[in-house]
């Protein structure tokens, strides 16, 4: 497993990452959400409803180039979305990201 799926499972393991769409959108909602990351096989429906909800909130949102399966199979829950819910763990991931080619700004 790489490094990004390993620090995602600890951000998990220590309750700071949101998982699953509606918990995403009520933590961005509830301004508890520092990062946004999408896998890379979201659906475009999918997508399409949480970008409204995070764009108006001014969320950083990363894609991952990881699919759905590998992020289930590093965090314990299958989801296409995930939010980081504290800045120190989002400033470590959005690292990780961009300078590991793990994903992408959108």
């Amino acid at each position: 497993m790489d490094k990004l799926l390993n620090f995602l499972g600890i951000c998990r393991r220590a309750g700071k990452l949101a998982v699953g769409n509606d918990v995403v959108i009520d933590a961005v909602r509830g301004g508890e959400a520092k990062l946004v990351m999408l896998c890379s096989d979201i659906s475009p429906n999918t997508e399409k409803k949480l970008r409204k909800t995070i764009d108006e909130s001014g969320v950083r949102i990363l894609r991952l180039n990881r699919s759905k399966e590998e992020l289930g199979f590093a965090i314990g829950k299958f989801a296409a979305v995930t939010a980081a819910t504290d800045k120190g763990f989002a400033d470590k991931l959005c690292e990780l990201i961009n300078n590991e080619t793990g994903g992408i700004s959108v």
